[in-house]
């Protein structure tokens, strides 16, 4: 796994905590255990990597994670807009928090991380969703972040 995946996964965990219990992206990050994520991934069965591994891309990975997490939580407003207009008939607060949370991610992501391409953030948020949603998210999250970029001029390049 690399280390934007592994940041995105760790950031997502970070979120979820944020949506659900109000706490500050300061005081999650200063709680975040890194060992105990590691080892949620390997109970779960996390295949291909290894603690070992996974240890050695965890610093960087963590460093970025938070900064995703701090850009989210300050882009919040303007990202759950863009949420709220593309999801016809889904009330925000409605939403699985897992799907909302990949969708915040992605779309900070497609606002502020213009390094990266528009596909690649589709790409990971749709895994992101397969791994820790519903069943349909994966295709809850493409459709929503498709219809965004068709209707919506992000910055960067789209491949």
């Amino acid at each position: 796994m690399g280390k934007r995946r592994l940041a995105r996964e760790l950031a997502l965990q970070m979120l979820y905590q944020h949506d659900l219990g109000g706490a500050s992206p300061e005081e999650i990050a200063a709680g975040f255990s890194l060992e105990a994520f590691q080892g949620e991934e390997e109970a779960a069965g996390a295949a291909g990597t290894t603690t070992a591994s996974r240890l050695v891309e965890a610093p960087e990975a963590l460093a970025h994670a938070l900064r995703l997490v701090a850009g989210t939580v300050a882009h919040l407003e303007e990202i759950d807009a863009l949420i709220r207009r593309q999801a016809e008939h889904w009330r925000l607060e409605r939403m699985p928090p897992v799907d909302r949370n990949v969708l915040r991610l992605a779309i900070y992501e497609l606002l502020c991380e213009v390094e990266v391409p528009k596909l690649v953030v589709v790409d990971e948020a749709v895994d992101l969703a397969k791994k820790y949603g519903a069943e349909q998210s994966g295709r809850f999250v493409n459709g929503l972040l498709d219809g965004l970029l068709k209707a919506h001029a992000f910055p960067g390049s789209l491949t």
